[in-house]
């Protein structure tokens, strides 16, 4: 009788142990390429089960997180978009730090976490070549091992205005204004609308005045 051997994928480790596979390790933004002031992590999930996973950083006020909280399907990946929002040279060859935490779903202790370091630098012309400089950047990056890492949640999304227009409510209210008053009046015969849609006179200056208002609303904001 043939046996067959079954393939097991990893079970979720206790304690934080879980494996956790993020790409790069290492994000380097540029303040002479305004391309390189957005990055994009990519956290793949290799196991049978969902994981959840949240983004944190020991200087989160330099930085913008799209969707720092988030879930991963089973053996999918999800791209977590970073900018850096604030090149200035004071900032230049200063080591930041990303913790990416992973959960299982239906749990809230993290089963893993990966750091990522992130750093600033004037120009891509400027790497750092010598074994000296090398050495450095390492023992840089040693000393933010026990570093204090804080949520990203204030900066989920892109940053907007807040009053940078009219609602989404106010525009479809105004779009259904503007359709009532351009269906036919209640009582016009040649028309190839449907009788039941044709309004009385007194729903159209119902329509206008609700328009009128919605402009000046709009105006304001």
């Amino acid at each position: 009788m043939q046996q067959h051997q079954q393939h097991r994928q990893p079970e979720p480790a206790e304690g934080g142990n879980l494996p956790v596979f993020v790409f790069p390790t290492e994000l380097v933004f540029y303040a002479d390429e305004q391309s390189s002031h957005k990055q994009v992590l990519t956290l793949y999930n290799p196991y049978e089960f969902a994981l959840k996973f949240k983004v944190l950083c020991t200087a989160p006020n330099k930085y913008t997180v799209v969707d720092s909280i988030g879930a991963v399907k089973p053996q999918c990946c999800v791209d977590i978009v970073i900018r850096h929002r604030d090149v200035r040279p004071c900032h230049y060859g200063v080591y930041d730090k990303f913790r990416l935490q992973v959960s299982e779903q239906s749990q809230r202790k993290a089963l893993g976490r990966k750091e990522v370091t992130a750093t600033l630098r004037p120009s891509a012309s400027q790497e750092p070549s010598s074994p000296r400089a090398q050495d450095e950047e390492r023992r840089i990056k040693e000393q933010f091992a026990d570093s204090e890492f804080f949520e990203q949640t204030a900066f989920q999304t892109e940053s907007r205005p807040v009053a940078g227009g009219p609602s989404l409510l106010t525009v479809l209210l105004g779009l259904v204004c503007m359709i009532a008053l351009m269906l036919p009046t209640l009582g016009e015969q040649e028309s190839t609308v449907p009788v039941y849609l044709h309004l009385s006179v007194n729903k159209k200056l119902v329509a206008a005045y609700v328009l009128g208002l919605l402009t000046m609303v709009i105006l304001r904001t």
